[in-house]
């Protein structure tokens, strides 16, 4: 894929009101644009993922998978306030001359839609045939659909929802608490809060993965009484985030999530749901705790042209980017 950046010239304001007064999105691109530009697949990315869709969704996106740039226009953006080039909290405030930190504005779902939408508008994309995402991600591209700036054709949502729930509130906050315990978060300098982050990367992991999955893939043997394999991997999966994040990003895009209402200042749930006139898939897999399938239920029974798909899976949430021979079969005919 080739990356690009885009300079916003204007002050970019946001859902409350603050305005960031620079935004740079840095985005991925693969294939080319046809001359009637309706060839493309925008990718919208999970919570620490990046624009890379090659790199983290390998199986499904790639020179030779489902969706290749040999027949699509494949673009993923980096979404605001994440690690990987977009405006961040690591930027520099240009009241200030230093990186924002912790004083980053709070940025919803929306902003994250409203971005996606300006660089659509840069680069004369007025209709998308697949708009995909998962998590995070779906929830992005629930809000972009619902801009109706951009004529979606299709639309597909993983693993997502369209209010965050009490429940996944409750995890994001406890993570927060984690990187708030790291005394070093408060200073406000690059890679402090490091310690917080891997705590709470590990709590993640428990809403992420399931019960059978840990049993399955971390059980020890008979005559183990330390060093467990549970616990390694815990530490494992909070270091690698760790070695490729900042605990300022992470702290902010758990609060983005938490915004996520499609209803805010517009119609109920049902009415918002069902004024999108996209051709939706709503996939959910089985196990996952972290955004139930009734969640996912809920967007396929209230958009009027949406079918509904559950993929049988012990992993959990991350089914969405481990089952990629079922979500294939989901999708090959938009292929």
């Amino acid at each position: 894929m080739n990356l690009h950046q885009f300079n916003y010239p204007k002050p970019f304001e946001l859902e409350n009101g603050k305005t960031l007064e620079k935004l740079t999105i840095t985005y991925h691109t693969a294939g080319k644009l046809n001359e009637q530009k309706d060839n493309v697949i925008w990718v919208c990315h999970a919570l620490t993922a990046n624009s890379d869709v090659f790199d983290w969704w390998k199986g499904l996106f790639g020179e030779d998978d489902l969706f290749n740039p040999k027949d699509h226009f494949i673009i993923c953006a980096n979404v605001i306030g994440s690690h990987y080039g977009t405006t961040n909290p690591l930027s520099i405030n240009p009241k200030t001359n230093t990186p924002y930190f912790s004083d980053f504005p709070t940025v919803t779902i929306k902003d994250m839609a409203n971005a996606h939408q300006l660089l659509a508008e840069s680069l004369g994309i007025n209709q998308i045939k697949i708009l995909i995402g998962g998590s995070l991600g779906g929830q992005q591209a629930l809000e972009f659909t619902l801009l109706n700036q951009t004529k979606i054709e299709n639309l597909v949502l993983l693993a997502t929802n369209a209010v965050h729930s009490p429940w996944g509130i409750a995890f994001n906050e406890t993570q927060r608490l984690a990187i708030e315990a790291d005394e070093s978060f408060y200073a406000n300098k690059e890679n402090r809060g490091q310690n917080g982050l891997i705590a709470a990367r590990t709590i993640a992991m428990l809403s992420y993965r399931t019960y059978e999955i840990y049993e399955e893939k971390q059980k020890d043997l008979n005559n183990v009484y330390e060093s467990f394999k549970a616990s390694s991997y815990q530490k494992y999966q909070g270091q690698k985030l760790a070695n490729r994040f900042n605990a300022y990003s992470y702290w902010l895009l758990t609060k983005t999530m938490d915004s996520q209402n499609i209803a805010r200042n517009r119609a109920c749930l049902e009415e918002t749901l069902n004024s999108i006139k996209a051709k939706t898939k709503v996939i959910a897999i089985s196990s996952d705790i972290l955004f139930p399938a009734k969640e996912q239920k809920f967007i396929a029974d209230h958009i009027p042209n949406a079918s509904y798909h559950e993929i049988n899976s012990s992993y959990g949430h991350d089914g969405f980017l481990v089952e990629l021979d079922a979500l294939k079969e989901i999708l090959k005919d938009l292929a």
